[in-house]
């Protein structure tokens, strides 16, 4: 029929929507981020050199490693996705977005995806250059593999949701600021050390269950199912996380 509009062209199905995403938002993080991921390295690897003085080895050795490890992937993956979503938000970038024939799950889990795989080699480098600091074992380091993922997609759907649910960029910014501070505090201090009330909120910090799942497996005789029951917290946290910070996409989308 002469004059008609055109069809849109179908929405792109999840899977490959997602892979385009994930590699756009790698090679910006590559470019953009390589020096802060310098940083967040440098913070963990200085906050064990200064816990080095204080404390000799056993628990609270395998806790202060953990804990700077883990914390390389709170820097990154809570705090500067949440600094990033909150500036689409203020920028209008949600717009370009929303635009594309994309689901809003792809948008997010790209994004989340990988800023989470940025951290893997400063999570490294900060995980043997502690264990080496400390005299812990490095036999058990491969547990890297599942904890950078899991811990990185809850910290990362985390400062996914508190970018695009702050009013504000700058509020945005100041809760990365303050969850990156938690995973700090609460992460690498050792548990034992904590006082009650703080301890309550250290269960509630999403990357404490991959921070005890690593800490663990320093241990002579690691208990696996222990570190796998920590592990899966750390993916069912991951899932709600995720699940938010794709509804607050739609809601700060249709905005």
């Amino acid at each position: 029929m002469p004059g008609a509009a055109a069809p849109l062209a179908p929405r792109a199905r999840l899977l490959p929507a997602l892979a385009a995403v994930y590699r756009a938002q790698l090679s910006r993080a590559r470019v953009a981020r390589i020096p802060l991921l310098f940083v967040a390295t440098f913070q963990s690897v200085g906050i064990m050199v200064l816990m080095r003085g204080v404390v000799d080895g056993g628990d609270e050795a395998r806790a202060v490693v953990a804990g700077s490890s883990v914390l390389v992937v709170a820097f990154v993956a809570l705090n500067l996705l949440a600094q990033y979503f909150g500036q689409l938000r203020a920028g209008g970038g949600l717009d370009h977005y929303a635009t594309l024939p994309v689901p809003p799950a792809a948008v997010v889990l790209g994004a989340a995806g990988a800023y989470a795989s940025f951290t893997a080699p400063g999570t490294a480098v900060t995980a043997v250059v502690g264990s080496l600091l400390f005299g812990l074992p490095l036999t058990h380091l491969w547990i890297l593999v599942a904890v950078i993922p899991l811990a990185g997609a809850a910290l990362a759907g985390l400062g996914a949701a508190l970018g695009l649910l702050a009013p504000r960029q700058e509020i945005a910014t100041l809760l990365g600021q303050l969850g990156m501070s938690a995973a700090l505090l609460l992460g690498v201090l050792p548990a034992a050390h904590l006082p009650g009330p703080v301890s309550w909120a250290r269960d509630l910090l999403p990357s404490t269950y991959g921070v005890e799942a690593l800490a663990r497996t320093f241990e002579a005789r690691p208990d696996w199912l222990v570190v796998v029951a920590d592990l899966a917290v750390c993916a069912a946290v991951g899932v709600v996380s995720l699940a938010v910070a794709t509804w607050a996409y739609r809601r700060a989308a249709v905005r």
